[in-house]
């Protein structure tokens, strides 16, 4: 399955342009599998996103992205959204007690809302997944944060971010084996069975830099040999 990790509804993001209706239906026209909505500080669009799944047969989970002190987190799994801005660390362990994850958010846009080099803290304090592939994020950003992630074996996501429609699908997740539900999606990023994809040319690609160059590598050895 393949599904857009982070998008913005306008109803609870008011700086979002898309209706729960018109992200369902750009997500069908491209191939998404599913779409998670992360509103600003709300989960409040729950209820109507599960009825309108059910209603559609589209899979919609909910989720909410979260400032922190040390730059923004997607959460899944938890209920009851912290009043006030908390640090990292203590937003890390709420949603860790609530069994949920937190994925750190465009970690290296530039607009003082990323983790940045922060995950390496994060990390220890239980950062289940680094939002990889940003589609609102540019390029080399981007790729700063697949080789960090990368580089502490942490799990990469891809999503867009979208606030506008054409950008809705620009990155996904893919899920190797199928989800229902966030549940489902919380245990599928806590094992790390998950892979970032990009839309291109009317279809998606899984991203796996490293493989890929690996491969090359032995590739050209084979040859030489």
């Amino acid at each position: 399955m393949i599904i857009d990790t982070h998008i913005h509804e306008s109803k609870y993001s008011l700086d979002s342009e898309i209706s729960l209706k018109d992200i369902v239906k750009r997500a069908k026209e491209i191939g998404l599998d599913g779409v998670c909505i992360t509103d600003h500080e709300s989960n409040e669009i729950m209820e109507e996103a599960h009825e309108y799944s059910k209603s559609t047969g589209f899979l919609i989970l909910v989720g909410a992205e979260i400032l922190t002190y040390q730059g923004d987190i997607l959460v899944f799994g938890l209920k009851d959204l912290p009043k006030k801005m908390l640090p990292a660390k203590e937003l890390i362990e709420l949603v860790h007690k609530n069994k949920g994850v937190a994925i750190s958010a465009h970690p290296y846009r530039n607009n003082n809302r990323g983790m940045g080099d922060y995950i390496k803290v994060a990390k220890s304090l239980g950062l289940n997944g680094v939002e990889s592939f940003n589609g609102s994020t540019e390029p080399h950003q981007n790729l700063h944060a697949y080789s960090l992630a990368t580089e502490l074996n942490i799990p990469s996501i891809g999503s867009s971010d979208a606030h506008v429609i054409e950008n809705i699908g620009k990155y996904a997740t893919v899920f190797p084996n199928g989800i229902r539900d966030e549940r489902d999606l919380i245990d599928a990023i806590k094992a790390g069975n998950v892979c970032p994809a990009m839309f291109k040319n009317g279809h998606y690609k899984h991203i796996d830099m490293y493989k890929e160059v690996e491969n090359n590598l032995k590739d050209k050895i084979y040859r030489v040999v």
